[in-house]
């Protein structure tokens, strides 16, 4: 008995069959092309889908999404990343293809159920998880199942506002927020390590950050301390109204790894009332880029 489970997110597809989360029989990853729209994602899927399941006993397909969607039909509301997605019917069109049971849900949720069951959430209740990659997005799993308010969403954290003049979270946190932080940082000192390796290796800026902190450099120290006060500000908000017992760090911009776990560690606190002190455990995921695939498994396993 086989599921699939199907990530649609701002900067990456993948799809896995597997017999469980961990037993992967086939896998299939491509980058999005933003400017091939909501219509290019789903000729890849179309092309790709049949091919990954042929031969495999497949009984549900799990989908995360990555936007708002109508969760009980599976309907996209929109995405905040790739045009053409807006009231499309998501998982009846899955279901022409493999005409098996297609659960979806907001990838962030999707995430957060994977990590809950599978990975760093485990023996914790609740588990908040947040995805900080091309957006920054929210999911809570309480009792071992997804946290849903009235469709189409819910724990939207990335929308939070932050100011009266609509700065939201995902605006200032986001991995793209972070590359424009770290382009004008570098603009304005070259010569620092993290502008040495921007300058050989430009674009997706924020994924230089890593090795310059292995190194030492200052400059990157200031702009992850600068975004993990501004993170932790606005997580803040999450905690005061879940209180969940641990949060969980995912996406792309999670890869700097310990280094930024333990810097919203140190500013959470500061935003946190006196009562809640010294706030949930924090950890990055334990499942990474499988998060999505791995938690809309575990999804599927439930039609």
């Amino acid at each position: 008995m086989a599921f699939v489970g199907l990530e649609i997110g701002g900067t990456k597809l993948q799809m896995i069959v597997a017999e469980t989360p961990f037993h992967v029989l086939n896998r299939k990853e491509t980058r999005v092309e933003p400017a091939a729209g909501a219509e290019g994602i789903r000729q890849w899927i179309a092309r790709e889908l049949p091919n990954l399941i042929r031969g495999h006993d497949v009984r549900a397909v799990g989908v995360g999404f990555g936007g708002p969607v109508h969760w009980k039909t599976g309907t996209v509301t929109q995405s905040h990343q790739i045009p053409g997605w807006a009231g499309f019917p998501l998982a009846e069109w899955i279901r022409t293809m493999v005409d098996v049971p297609v659960l979806v849900d907001n990838d962030a949720n999707v995430a957060a159920l994977g990590e809950a069951w599978h990975g760093a959430g485990r023996a914790h209740d609740p588990v908040f998880y947040v995805t900080i990659g091309s957006g920054v997005g929210g999911g809570l799993v309480v009792g071992g199942r997804v946290y849903h308010g009235v469709p189409p969403g819910e724990a939207e954290l990335g929308h939070l506002r932050l100011d009266r003049q609509g700065t939201t979270l995902e605006s200032r946190c986001s991995g793209w927020a972070m590359n424009e932080r770290v382009r004008q940082a570098v603009a304005a000192a070259p010569g620092t390590p993290l502008g040495r390796r921007v300058r050989e290796d430009p674009g997706h800026e924020a994924r230089h950050l890593a090795a310059a902190l292995a190194e030492g450099d200052p400059l990157a120290q200031r702009l992850l301390e600068e975004w993990a006060d501004d993170f932790a500000f606005g997580l803040s908000h999450a905690v005061h109204l879940f209180h969940p017992e641990i949060v969980i760090l995912g996406g792309g911009l999670a890869g700097v790894g310990e280094p930024l776990r333990a810097a919203v560690a140190r500013h959470l606190p500061r935003h946190l009332m006196n009562a809640f002190q010294p706030g949930p455990k924090l950890a990055l995921s334990a499942l990474g880029r499988d998060a999505v695939p791995v938690g809309a498994i575990e999804m599927a396993r439930w039609a």
